[in-house]
């Protein structure tokens, strides 16, 4: 019941909230699966989701490439902000820039902040979804004329969404970086990538943005299985890491913040509240943590997950997690409005 509560405040809250929201026009993303709304759809890459079951409780039961169910974090963002309930993918032909004014997403899945990882499966590394919000920026001005366009992205907030991939995709499993960096040196390497791609945001003009942390990554389904010697639990190792990694973030967003005129930069953790919904399920009406609602749910992602469907749970309300890597759609409404009332408030003053 406390659960329920919970989460009847918090909508209560966002309603509040979206009726004084005008203050931000625009949602822009980058980043990697977490928030990518169909992207690699239209690049030649295996790393997909536009299939059933993907999307099978979003609007229509459309897949649209989100790895999910439904919706995923930033369209649940962009509608607390008072925008439309759906950010759409840049690479998406059905949309043109009437649409991407209030919001677009450049994110890829399976990319990272290391060009190397993009590279595992050919997906779009994240200097080229810069390059992409170069184009977005002429567009818009072309649109909105110069000055309005201006107004516009410094008044948007810019989200990023990525680093799993780096570490889970990449480090411990390819052997590039991990012979050449230890995990700490990697981590450097990774928040100076993060550090270059705020700093030319800044440059183009965006002044409000998220930098995102990475989630309990040890206690992804797919980690989870792998574990059998730890008796299938979190993998602490890679929690960590993320626990590690998240701390340079913040620091870096102290830092930009002091060193950058008029930017707005905040640090996005959904480490905590997510390990508390894997810690403690039942809080918010979950029964399932451990296993994913799509196939088996203990590896399955992508393609795989398409060909097992016929094992997939009815419920996904009831699973933290769609697929191994992924969380559901009720898990993702309830990060992001953590993320809106505790982090992203300022930006609705």
């Amino acid at each position: 019941m406390e659960g329920h509560a919970k989460i009847t405040m918090l909508v209560c809250s966002l309603h509040l909230l979206s009726l004084v929201a005008a203050k931000v026009p625009a949602v822009i993303v980058f980043g990697d699966s977490s928030v990518d709304a169909g992207n690699n759809n239209f690049i030649q890459t295996i790393a997909r989701s536009n299939f059933r079951p993907y999307g099978r409780d979003f609007e229509g039961g459309k897949a649209t490439g989100r790895f999910c169910n439904g919706r995923i974090p930033t369209d649940f963002i962009s509608e607390a902000f008072g925008l439309k309930p759906n950010v759409p993918p840049y690479l998406d032909p059905k949309y043109n820039i009437s649409d991407f004014a209030t919001g677009v997403t450049f994110a890829s899945a399976a990319t990272g902040y290391d060009n190397a990882t993009s590279a595992v499966l050919s997906v779009i590394p994240l200097w080229k979804q810069l390059e992409y919000y170069k184009g977005f920026q002429k567009n818009l001005s072309a649109y909105l004329g110069e000055s309005k366009a201006k107004e516009v992205i410094a008044e948007a907030l810019h989200l990023m969404s990525l680093g799993t991939n780096d570490f889970l995709e990449n480090y411990y499993t390819m052997p590039g970086r991990a012979s050449q960096f230890t995990p700490q040196q990697y981590q450097i390497f990774l928040a100076g990538i993060a550090e270059n791609f705020i700093r030319s945001l800044y440059a183009l003009g965006a002044r409000k943005i998220s930098l995102g942390g990475l989630p309990p990554m040890g206690c992804l389904p797919l980690e989870r299985t792998t574990n059998i010697v730890g008796g299938n639990d979190c993998v602490a190792r890679f929690n960590n890491i993320a626990l590690e990694f998240n701390d340079r973030l913040k620091n870096l967003t102290i830092k930009l913040n002091h060193e950058l005129p008029e930017l707005k930069l905040v640090f996005s953790n959904p480490y905590y509240i997510l390990l508390n919904i894997i810690k403690k399920p039942e809080l918010y009406g979950f029964e399932s943590t451990s296993v994913a609602c799509c196939a088996t749910g203990m590896y399955e992602m992508g393609y795989a997950c398409s060909r097992g469907q016929m094992f997939s749970c009815t419920d996904a309300t009831k699973y933290v997690f769609w697929d191994s890597f992924h969380p559901t759609e009720k898990t993702n409404s309830i990060v992001a409005k953590y993320v809106v009332l505790r982090v992203l408030y300022p930006f609705l003053q």
